[in-house]
């Protein structure tokens, strides 16, 4: 094993800066083989560190990164979750079109899916929305559509390097580690964020990361499905920023009629077709409402509205009008058009 490893594997005290700062040198310089990578990520996942030491590896890794604007976007916000639970239509990427036909400002990141269902990126490729290739890009996007889907280069490299050399093996073995640090790699300056985390509670790691000194306004939100995302058809918790939380009852703001089967992903080869119809409202009365409610979450958190009922409403008018499905033609046109460049 190479040295570098060593503190990071043996746990026998927290690991800190220097000993992620040595990890990636060492990877930098090709000095780390498949068994090293492999023992590293099998000893992530098998115990998560703790949460101190967790800010320490986003830290190591975010100053290996081009530097962020100063100022965040003003009024934006992040959707995205931690993967696992049962699985459910691409709801985090539908209620990020429909937010943004409300008028919210949404910066959407996202991956492609480790497991059998369809992840955000799959899919907005099947749909033909591009995404974005720089911070200028996205920038660029986020004027002219009120939306953007960034693209890989907000996560960090050197991860891309670990999973290169982890082959055949497949990242998913590494789940457990790697849902629960994802949702905070990508660097995105947004000034808040919506995760969802697959538990009936969030863990005391993920809780330290989202109340990261530096980061955006971040809610964690659970309910007892273990859905990653808010569901109409059961209770939700929102875990606010110092320790606060809200309870989404059941029918509270959207009907609860149905079940988790009426949330349930179609095949790959149906996804695109399927997804427009969801951006109707038409897919059944379950989707709609759990629709209106996660886009109702980026219209308070994001701050653009601070009364629930109301962007719930919103979300359903989006949804009625066309303006949600709208949206996403009018991103697409972008793509067959070559408007979008290369940044």
């Amino acid at each position: 094993m190479h040295p570098a490893l060593v503190p990071l594997v043996d746990r026998r005290a927290p690991a800190d800066a220097d000993n992620w700062d040595t990890l990636w040198q060492a990877l930098a310089d090709g000095a780390l083989d498949r068994a090293d990578v492999l023992a590293l990520l099998a000893s992530l996942t098998a115990a998560l560190p703790d949460g101190p030491s967790l800010l320490t590896l986003l830290d190591s890794l975010d100053r290996r990164r081009p530097a962020p604007p100063a100022v965040p976007w003003p009024g934006t916000v992040n959707v995205v979750g931690t993967g696992g639970g049962p699985p459910t239509v691409n709801l985090s990427t539908a209620s990020a079109l429909v937010a943004a036909a409300t008028g919210v400002r949404v910066v959407k990141s996202g991956s492609r899916a480790h497991t059998a269902r369809t992840g955000s990126v799959d899919l907005l490729d099947r749909l033909g929305v591009p995404l974005t290739s720089s911070l200028d890009h996205t920038a660029d996007h986020l004027a002219a559509h009120g939306i953007a889907f960034t693209g890989p280069f907000v996560y960090p490299g050197q991860l891309a390097r670990l999973a290169l050399l982890a082959v055949p093996t497949p990242m998913r073995v590494f789940g457990r580690f790697l849902n629960t640090l994802g949702p905070f790699l990508a660097a995105v300056p947004v000034t808040a964020q919506v995760t969802g985390v697959s538990a009936a509670e969030p863990p005391p790691p993920l809780r330290t990361l989202a109340a990261r000194p530096g980061g955006p306004v971040t809610w964690l939100t659970t309910n007892v499905a273990g859905a990653d995302e808010l569901l109409s058809v059961t209770d939700n918790t929102i875990h606010l920023p110092g320790g606060d939380t809200r309870m989404l009852r059941a029918g509270e703001l959207v009907p609860c009629e149905g079940t988790l089967d009426d949330l349930a992903p179609v095949s790959r080869e149906e996804a695109a077709d399927h997804f427009r119809t969801v951006l109707t409202g038409r897919a059944g009365a379950p989707l709609r409402a759990t629709l209106q409610l996660n886009a109702a979450a980026l219209a308070v958190a994001s701050g653009h509205r601070d009364d629930w009922a109301t962007a719930v409403a919103e979300a359903g008018a989006a949804l009625d009008d066309g303006a949600a499905l709208g949206l996403l033609e009018r991103l697409t046109t972008t793509r067959a058009r070559g408007v979008s460049r290369v940044g």
